[in-house]
């Protein structure tokens, strides 16, 4: 924790101003080092850099879990350091709403035309995404939007790729909702070191260069059909005939967890499965399978349409029975 706090100070201070709070003048300060610098090793080149993966994090962790309040409420425990106006810092949310009112002005779509709208004339819409808390409070969706950031700052191999906000967010409302007031309070330390152990296992799905290596993506997804046909193979030769190829729903299930394809709490019970088994890796595969199972009569009698239908937007809600047959899977082999 002490770590994480250490990370905080190191990494979401804008360059500048710690220098010009210790009395230096800011004169000097922009001579070492100003927002045009084109050096590779100047701060503020990290700077607007940064602000780009921000921006980012910053669309997807507002999205997170639309269906439940809880990512837009305040925190009961705000991130003091950042929030104290006395401090150097600055909140990432500044940073976005200062980078956001600039570049959202222009927009240009695939087709190459430029669209120039005029920022009074805002959709209702978008001026309430952005409606924001009172001074001093934080929600929970900008505690998750620190925690990734931090996490692409210290990892700039991989960064922030999209999807990984919804491997987080089970996480951090795992400690943001705990009875027991100090996991509480330290929900995103503990959430930081536990995303990123879980990222050391499953970050080769995130890295498009590794897609068809053995550790990569569509190995994995190969698996799941490979893993089928042992299991059901009139089921795989049915998805064969149709080309429903894995990675049109496999994917997905995969590199998310099966975080998109349950609600909440749903998703909370197939980790806890998940993480408790050594080949926990193997058990998603088994998982997945059991899903695919599952719906096999439903799957028979489909057309291409109608099967992506299903794969896409997933009939069955009781993960109890999900999981019951993936341990007869795993048992049978």
């Amino acid at each position: 924790r002490d770590l994480y706090s250490q990370f905080l100070k190191e990494m979401i201070i804008q360059p500048g101003i710690a220098k010009a709070n210790l009395g230096v003048s800011r004169e000097d300060v922009t001579l070492e080092d100003h927002p045009l610098n084109p050096n590779p090793d100047s701060r503020w080149n990290t700077y607007f850099k940064d602000n780009e993966v921000l921006l980012q994090i910053d669309k997807d962790v507002r999205r997170l879990y639309p269906d439940m309040a809880f990512f837009q409420r305040p925190t009961d425990y705000p991130c003091l350091l950042i929030l104290d106006p006395q401090n150097e810092f600055e909140t990432l949310r500044r940073r976005v709403e200062q980078t956001t009112l600039k570049s959202q002005t222009v927009a240009r779509n695939r087709s190459g035309v430029t669209n120039v709208s005029s920022p009074l004339k805002s959709t209702p819409s978008s001026l309430s995404e952005y409606e924001v808390l009172p001074n001093g409070c934080e929600a929970h969706w900008e505690v998750v939007e620190r925690i990734l950031f931090i996490y692409a700052k210290l990892n700039p191999g991989i960064a922030y790729v999209q999807g990984m906000n919804e491997i987080v967010g089970p996480l951090y409302y795992t400690f943001a909702t705990d009875p027991n007031s100090e996991w509480k309070e330290h929900a995103e330390a503990d959430t930081f070191f536990c995303f990123t152990n879980l990222m050391a296992e499953i970050r080769d799905n995130f890295i498009k260069s590794l897609d068809d290596s053995q550790c990569g993506i569509t190995y994995k997804m190969e698996k799941v059909y490979s893993t089928l046909k042992e299991k059901d193979v009139e089921l795989y030769l049915k998805l064969q005939e149709q080309n429903i190829k894995p990675q049109f729903f496999a994917f997905r299930w995969l590199t998310l967890l099966l975080s998109q394809e349950f609600l909440l709490p749903d998703v909370i019970r197939i980790w806890d499965s998940l993480f408790a088994d050594d080949k926990r890796f193997d058990f998603l595969l088994l998982v997945c399978c059991a899903m695919l199972t599952l719906i096999r009569d439903q799957l028979l009698e489909g057309d291409f349409t109608l099967n992506m239908r299903l794969l896409q937007d997933y009939p069955i809600s009781d993960v109890h029975l999900i999981l019951k047959k993936a341990k007869e899977l795993q048992d049978s082999k």
